[in-house]
């Protein structure tokens, strides 16, 4: 019986699959944003959302818990000094998760994962990838419009 295991298992040992997310939630942390498969990125919310919980409480107890996941000196500050006081008043759903469709090579579903409240950037990963389709839409209909005109 499985209870009480939670999580995805992703094809990978149990030391492979904890390595694995320690270092995509420390990129997470460090570049605020991070395009990765949908199976990982929903997983991988789970252990972000926790490290910046731990960064809300502030203690030296959390930062020590936040440390022995993380293991980047640099990121933990960052963790708490920078991004957890974004978050402050906000109880949770401190990631976003945008499909961005299918890779080119084994054609895997890809999502970015992105934190909601990021940093001095004016627009998120996310807002950008609508407007570029947006725009290419716009360019399609475009030509369709032309190629229906009658020539004469």
């Amino acid at each position: 019986m499985r209870h009480l295991k939670s999580g995805r298992k992703l094809n990978r040992s149990a030391s492979h699959r904890h390595a694995m997310f320690r270092n995509m939630v420390t990129s997470l942390l460090l570049h605020e944003h991070l395009q990765t498969t949908d199976a990982k990125a929903k997983e991988l919310r789970r252990f972000t959302d926790r490290m910046i919980t731990l960064g809300k409480r502030g203690t030296l107890h959390a930062r020590r818990q936040a440390l022995a996941f993380v293991r980047s000196r640099n990121v933990v500050a960052k963790l708490f000094d920078d991004i957890a006081p974004r978050f402050r008043e906000r109880p949770g759903g401190y990631t976003r998760i945008t499909k961005l469709g299918s890779r080119q090579g084994d054609a895997a579903p890809l999502s970015l994962i992105e934190l909601t409240q990021r940093g001095d950037r004016a627009r998120t990963e996310a807002e950008k990838k609508r407007e570029r389709r947006r725009r290419a839409q716009e360019k399609k209909d475009e030509q369709a419009a032309k190629a229906s005109m009658p020539v004469g």
